[in-house]
């Protein structure tokens, strides 16, 4: 069976799909699956994304186990056999791999026979923008659902391989981007006292936006203001630009910090374009909610690594990226833990970056401890 799940992978690692696109790859999740069929399979959920519902006798918790479609808008770097096939398209946060995972439980889930209860194989589209739990949630097919437990993992590159990183709190940040429109006016290069040109504006932003920076992730009010991309004007060398645009993102360890964080941001724009008499257009998007672990579900993570005898890593503060797992978290009792895949890989989002396979037993050993602590509390064991 482990055998299979590695070839799903790598099937998936050669045909990735950006976010909000991933019918091809909702096609090859569900075919894998009729292999050991669901209860009930909802399709199209949120967009893309695919629910495997599996019943057990009378009601009882609902435990859900959500993975990612979508991969990301970079070219692989990678030589081997299974690299990607589509152009500037590729699997290089590892969703391929925590798709695998929770797919290969399917099997496993056929051979139980809990006396009640439901688990859920949640597969949800668009991670990557921020926009694919939020459909999820609000998704019309799902409203029936109801978990009562929702869980998630992520591979961690720099960690050993097979480690569990438990995370006090929240796992990951809060995550939004700006974007910014500074409308002046054009005039002639030779005369640009006769317009007004946001270059000075654009400078006096940059560095009073690294001001707020507060780089260590540990301090309770850790800022990142990442400039992403600036433009100005045009390359005509006799006109005085009247226009400009930044774009950032900013990260914060929880809700609070991010609103004053905002507040902030606003304030400065405002002061700044009443000083060079600008015009000032924000829009903020690509939300990221911070993913809060529930105080219950991090326990089962915890005695779920024990009961395979896993290493524990235990983090406290989040980590600095962003996850849309958190719009669960909002709603739902919740938890996300770390995996680690490897000292020597490289970091996430990287071009040659690959999913280690020897990870797939050890996630999948998680989960199904995770499900066994919750519907049969009385005798959990891990089934690997």
């Amino acid at each position: 069976m482990l055998e299979k799940i590695i070839a799903l992978r790598k099937e998936l690692h050669q045909h990735p799909e950006l976010s909000g696109e991933e019918i091809e790859t909702a096609r090859r999740i569900k075919n894998f699956l009729a292999h050991h069929p669901p209860s009930k399979l909802i399709e199209n959920i949120g967009g893309h994304g695919l629910a495997a519902i599996y019943t057990y006798g009378k009601e009882g918790p609902v435990i859900m186990i959500r993975c990612e479609l979508d991969a990301l808008p970079i070219e692989e770097a990678n030589l081997f056999e299974y690299r990607s096939k589509i152009n500037g398209v590729s699997h290089k946060c590892g969703h391929d791999g925590h798709m695998a995972i929770v797919a290969g439980l399917s099997s496993w889930i056929k051979e139980q026979n809990y006396k009640s209860g439901k688990i859920i194989l949640l597969f949800q589209p668009a991670e990557e923008t921020g926009k694919g739990a939020k459909a999820i949630i609000e998704a019309e097919k799902f409203q029936d659902l109801k978990p009562d437990h929702v869980f998630a993992l992520h591979n961690i590159p720099g960690v050993p391989l097979h480690t569990i990183i438990k995370v006090q709190n929240n796992f990951s940040s809060s995550v939004q981007s700006l974007g910014i429109w500074l409308n002046g006016k054009e005039s002639h290069a030779s005369e640009p006292e006769n317009g007004i040109n946001p270059a000075l504006a654009i400078a006096e932003t940059i560095k009073q936006f690294d001001l707020l920076n507060i780089l260590a992730p540990e301090k309770p009010n850790f800022a990142l203001l990442t400039p992403v991309h600036i433009k100005m004007g045009q390359i005509a060398y006799g006109i005085s630009a009247g226009s400009g645009e930044l774009h950032y993102t900013l990260r914060t360890r929880d809700e609070e910090h991010m609103k004053k964080l905002k507040w902030a941001i606003n304030k400065q724009l405002v002061k700044t374009c009443q000083r060079y008499n600008l015009g000032l257009e924000t829009r903020w998007f690509d939300y990221f909610p911070t993913s809060a672990n529930d105080p219950f579900c991090n326990e089962v993570i915890g005695k779920a690594a024990k009961i395979n005898n896993l290493k524990i890593h235990e983090k406290t503060y989040p980590y600095k990226f962003g996850e849309d797992f958190g719009w669960f978290s909002k709603y739902y009792k919740s938890a996300m833990f770390g995996l680690g895949s490897g000292g020597h890989s490289p970091a996430l989002h990287n071009p040659d970056y690959d999913f280690p396979d020897e990870i797939i037993p050890t996630g999948m050993a998680m989960f199904q401890s995770i499900i066994d602590l919750i519907l049969r509390p009385e005798d959990p064991q891990s089934k690997n």
